[in-house]
């Protein structure tokens, strides 16, 4: 008896210690599963990351987020050893190849998913779209909605063409020169995308080579030294184009999100405002890099979730389901163009870096 009941209590103690380990792995795994993930963002998505819904569900995943803004072109420079944030997620696909570049030097591992996109379109104006049609650098793609010919259109800038010199004119008659709004290409990422667009126009496709590369950007120069002033942040620029109007910004190049999140947000546009799309045009994918599994599982989440995905259209970016993006679109009275099917990639990342360089230095002089 006395050591059937040794033997019993034994027994009780051990699987006592066992089911409090149990309880104490189980308490330390979900400790780890909200801990909060550190990333780096791009500018385009710190609205998306702010936004209460998407907060409550990441909070409901185990997936809380801590995340600061910092330049797409910036962040390569802080994935190191040791010190590398759980996840990246910058504009464009040449900082995130950038990245994954870094990562695989300093031995990292790094996945990348595309959760959403945007093209980069031209906000005009009706007038203004009716005078590049006349002139045969437009055409109407459907209602309100305009394609750009952009050989034709880089190639009556650097004429230094005036608007009130275009035929059929009268709509906006003014004597300054055609030129597109963008950013200032060294600090922000549409400018650098719209020197990339340009040069492809002129080249008749990418641009590969350095010495093409530098020919090119000598001669695009002119396009942004013309502009005067330019935003660092393309929201800048965006927003002189809502608020001041046609008179100072007859043409920007933007994200088409910036022009569906404002109709989406404000039940509407302002009257007379288009899209034009370049054709051929670049689409800019926000791309998540993840730096370990837990970040990994959060990329797909924003891939995946539903409701991730539609908060993010909320945003104006595109996703996977077209449909999805053109019906919640179309109360606005915006018209989009449905499906982009002209799109070209930009160059690489050092062939890019190589124009904007002599762009930059030629903008100091």
């Amino acid at each position: 008896g006395l050591l059937v009941a040794a033997f019993g209590g034994a027994l009780f103690y051990g699987l006592r210690g066992q089911q409090q380990d149990r309880i104490e792995h189980q308490q330390a795994a979900e400790a780890a599963s909200v801990t909060e993930l550190k990333g780096l963002i791009a500018v385009d998505v710190e609205p998306y990351f702010r936004d209460p819904r998407v907060i409550k569900v990441l909070a409901a995943k185990k997936m809380p987020v801590n995340v600061v803004r910092v330049g797409s072109r910036d962040m390569a420079a802080k994935v190191l050893p040791g010190q590398a944030p759980d996840f990246l997620f910058p504009s464009g696909v040449v900082a995130a190849n950038q990245i994954a570049d870094a990562a695989r030097k300093a031995n990292l591992p790094a996945a990348q998913v595309s959760p959403f996109f945007t093209p980069l379109v031209i906000a005009s104006w009706e007038p203004i779209a009716k005078i590049l049609v006349s002139n045969g650098v437009a055409k109407p793609l459907s209602p309100k909605v305009y394609g750009v010919d952009m050989n034709k259109l880089t190639q009556l800038m650097l004429a230094k063409t005036r608007w009130k010199d275009l035929k059929g004119s009268s709509g906006y008659d003014v004597s300054r020169s055609v030129l597109v709004s963008t950013t200032d290409l060294r600090r922000s990422n549409s400018g650098a995308l719209y020197l990339a667009l340009t040069s492809a126009a002129l080249q008749g496709d990418i641009v590969t080579d350095r010495a093409t590369a530098q020919s090119l950007a000598l001669k695009l120069s002119e396009l942004f030294k013309r502009q005067g002033y330019q935003e660092n942040y393309v929201d800048g620029n965006f927003d002189d184009y809502v608020a001041i109007g046609i008179g100072k910004t007859p043409m920007a190049f933007i994200y088409e999100n910036q022009l569906v999140r404002h109709a989406l947000a404000k039940g509407g546009i302002g009257a007379g405002m288009v899209l034009m799309y370049p054709l051929p045009t670049i689409v800019n994918k926000v791309v998540f890099v993840a730096m370990n599994e837990r970040a990994r599982a959060l990329g797909q989440a924003l891939a995946q979730d539903a409701a991730l995905q539609g908060i993010a259209v909320e945003y104006g970016f595109r996703i996977a389901d077209a449909d999805r993006f053109a019906a919640a679109v179309k109360p606005t009275g915006l018209a989009v163009e449905p499906r982009i099917t002209q799109v070209i990639d930009p160059p690489s990342f050092e062939i890019l870096s190589e124009m904007i360089d002599v762009v930059a230095r030629e903008m100091q002089q």
